[in-house]
């Protein structure tokens, strides 16, 4: 009897929990990914606040499959990783078409997650700095080291300011996350980096286009965020949107322009839609829409998961990575269901809480029916994160960078590396 084969696409956090999953039940598994490293990506944005260093957040794919393969099977692992970029799925034919080679599947999961989303604002994609891989948030921190280095040099006081200004277009998790993280480097030992330069010059503003921040989260903790973060000095602007972004500037549809250099995009995203040789249904943001089982409305042996998957539990789910590792052990648990000839079971998500770090030792935070802020949020993000970083050596070296930093008051990333 043939060995049925399961093809991921994807080793974020839910194609990597699929594929564990998975590793013992008898299937062949292929992982399939662009990158030879999984990204953690709640903790892009200190790479790009020079924080810490790129390659303690990505972490080989190949060793995380050893770690839960290998070892476990007296035979050949079955799980194996393909390091390619899918290009074409043929629903017809059942095969995954690659940058490298076709990979015939029996159930395939399709876990590519979401990509940024410009809404339609002239020249965003071309000038402003997006946050959603490992090279953008290293492109972010070179161009933030490269302004303060031109800034520290400039006489023209027009065009110092200007490149001291940098502008969040997004306030959700991420654009408040980078919001606090640059203050917390303005205003730590990394001015002492540039005695010439006054970085109380620095204008830092996050514009959003709703009446509060972090709208996922109860309006009590929107408002606490916005306190905070103004006590801090960033400069919000509510119920606001952008029109146009140049390379010297920000509009807003208010008819203001703002000379800046640096634009943060973090206002949206969409999911990262493959390309098939059939329709599928879709929804808002590019979304496929799935069964309450997680497979496809047309296609029952294939899956989606995390950001590329559309389903409404009492409301639509937010995307987090909690949400991607339930649904990465429901379709594993799925699949195998129906490798014995049984139905698949719908997904249910435990909803664990929601954290958000504002930065300078506060955060915002809701588990169950309590909302709390201040220190005990920002501790408890720093934790969580900590313990679901993979690796016991990027945890370390990841738990190292918070003391210098938060102990010191310092930053130990400095360089502007070519990409």
């Amino acid at each position: 009897m043939r060995t049925p084969r399961i093809v991921i696409v994807g080793a974020g956090f839910g194609g990597l929990q699929t594929a564990q999953s998975l590793a013992n039940s008898g299937a062949d598994v292929c992982l399939i990914d662009r990158n030879n490293y999984h990204t953690f990506v709640p903790l892009l944005y200190q790479v790009a606040t020079s924080q810490l260093e790129p390659e303690y957040i990505a972490y080989p794919i190949r060793r995380i499959l050893r770690r839960f393969s290998g070892k476990r099977q007296k035979h050949k692992p079955k799980t194996r990783f393909l390091w390619a970029e899918m290009q074409r799925i043929d629903f017809s034919a059942q095969v995954v078409e690659t940058d490298r080679c076709a990979i015939a599947y029996d159930f395939l999961v399709l876990a590519t997650g979401s990509k940024t989303q410009y809404l339609g604002v002239t020249g965003a994609s071309e000038y402003a700095f997006p946050m959603r891989t490992l090279e953008e948030a290293i492109k972010l921190r070179n161009q933030i080291l490269t302004c303060l280095e031109l800034a520290n040099q400039e006489s023209d006081r027009v065009i110092r300011q200007q490149l001291l200004t940098f502008t969040i277009v997004g306030g959700g998790a991420t654009g408040v996350e980078i919001a606090g993280a640059l203050m917390e480097m303005l205003r730590g030992k990394f001015r002492r980096d540039y005695p010439r330069l006054d970085l109380q010059q620095v204008r830092l503003i996050l514009v959003q286009s709703g009446d509060r921040l972090l709208s996922e989260l109860p309006k009590k903790l929107g408002v606490y965020t916005y306190n905070r973060l103004s006590q801090l000095g960033v400069e919000i602007y509510l119920q606001t949107r952008v029109s146009q972004v140049t390379p010297e500037s920000v509009h807003l549809q208010n008819n203001e322009v703002i000379p800046t250099a640096t634009v943060i995009w973090t206002a949206g995203l969409e999911a990262n839609f493959p390309q098939t040789s059939a329709e599928i249904s879709t929804a808002k943001k590019e979304k496929i829409l799935v069964h309450p089982t997680l497979q496809l409305l047309e296609q029952p042996n294939v899956y989606a998961i995390g950001d590329l998957a559309y389903i409404e539990q009492n409301k639509p789910l937010a995307g987090v990575a909690p949400e991607a590792l339930q649904q990465g052990v429901t379709v594993a648990r799925n699949i195998q269901q129906q490798l014995r000839g049984k139905p698949a079971k719908p997904f249910s998500y435990f909803n664990k809480g929601r954290l958000a770090i504002i930065g300078c030792y506060s955060g915002v935070g809701k588990i169950g029916n309590f909302a709390f802020t201040g220190f005990l949020a920002w501790v408890m993000w720093l934790g969580v994160h900590l313990v679901y970083l993979p690796g016991y050596r990027s945890r370390l070296l990841v738990l190292l960078s918070w003391l210098y930093t938060y102990l010191l008051g310092d930053r130990a990333v400095r360089l502007i590396l070519p990409i």
